[in-house]
């Protein structure tokens, strides 16, 4: 950082070369009129910049001013590596949040008030108007005023405290009204392009708080790797467990245990008759012709109506056959073998 320290107000500005400061620019000029009046004024100098050059204006003789140049761990590009990790890692449930989505909505509008006021500024002034070259700029004289307004947000705060809070609140209703009328995300490609869109920010903003550019990279390439390793680590298991059951061989079935084997039998058979039931309806099955040949048309007509397929006689006959009493018969036999 370059700091500049002075005994009364003055006005500093950092250009890139030598002749940048030699040449004639109107917007110099006229950002020079509107450029906060400072004594002590921080400049950060990029570590890999050939050349920083600096312009101190006097506004009052006999003004003394030092330039000091020093290193020191910036809080706030700490907050910005962090930031951008946070946005990163959590991109994907920040885009699903509706609390994120308010939260961001009413951010959006307090920053993008001042713009909207500039945009409407510039359509009611006249076009002859000195002030409307002012507002020709648009974006940049806008961003010029947000800087200034955060510089001096101590002052604001302190002097101007009620503006302050009528400006958030009335920004702040008007945002979450506008938010609640469209609702959070809902289309899943908008939220896939929502969350692309954080992690990009968030990957420039960990590029962006670190100075050093080998370390900045390094580290960016480290965070992408550690949030897609999960995908390399599924398909190396994946392949695992082929290759192991190619080895293996193909594993022999399981069994059905007597309780699975009966459970099944009846699910089976009850589908099994409704299709017959199906097929006995639709056009395609001669109903003349089966009746023709079966020997009781009337039970036939009685199970397309849901009656059971079989009778109470045949039912006893069965269990006599192959029911309880056969099973305790078999098993006194097997204990006096």
């Amino acid at each position: 950082q370059i700091r500049v320290n002075s005994s009364r107000m003055i006005r500093v500005m950092q250009v890139d070369s030598e002749e940048e400061l030699e040449k004639f620019n109107v917007w110099n000029i006229l950002f020079s009129f509107l450029k906060e009046k400072l004594n002590d004024t921080s400049i950060d100098v990029d570590l890999y910049s050939n050349k920083t050059c600096l312009k101190v204006e006097l506004l009052e003789a006999g003004t003394m001013y030092s330039v000091i140049l020093f290193r020191r761990f910036d809080p706030k590009l700490f907050l910005v590596f962090f930031l951008g990790l946070l946005l990163f890692f959590c991109g994907d449930m920040l885009s699903r949040s509706q609390l994120f989505y308010y939260s961001a909505g009413i951010s959006f509008g307090l920053l993008a008030s001042l713009l909207i006021l500039v945009y409407m500024m510039s359509k009611v002034m006249p076009k002859k108007s000195p002030v409307y070259f002012l507002l020709v700029g648009g974006w940049s004289f806008s961003l010029y005023l947000l800087q200034l307004i955060f510089k001096n947000l101590r002052e604001i705060c302190k002097f101007y405290w009620r503006y302050l809070l009528g400006y958030l609140l009335l920004v702040g209703f008007v945002s979450f009204g506008v938010c609640y009328r469209y609702g959070p995300l809902e289309n899943k490609r908008s939220i896939n392009l929502l969350s692309w869109a954080l992690q990009l920010l968030g990957l420039l903003l960990m590029y962006s708080g670190i100075q050093i550019h080998p370390i900045a990279l390094a580290l960016v390439v480290i965070a992408i790797c550690t949030k897609n390793l999960d995908y390399p680590v599924q398909w190396a298991f994946a392949a695992y467990r082929k290759i192991q059951s190619a080895q293996q061989g193909p594993s022999p079935p399981r069994l059905l245990t007597e309780e699975e084997y009966r459970v099944q039998g009846e699910v089976e058979t009850r589908k099994a008759l409704e299709e017959l039931r199906n097929y006995c309806r639709s056009p395609d099955f001669s109903a003349w012709t089966a009746v023709s040949r079966i020997q009781s048309p009337k039970r036939f007509a009685d199970f397309m109506g849901g009656a059971c397929h079989v009778t109470p006689d045949e039912v006893s006959v069965h269990e006599r056959e192959y029911g309880l009493a056969d099973i305790f018969l078999e098993e006194e036999e097997e204990e006096e073998d």
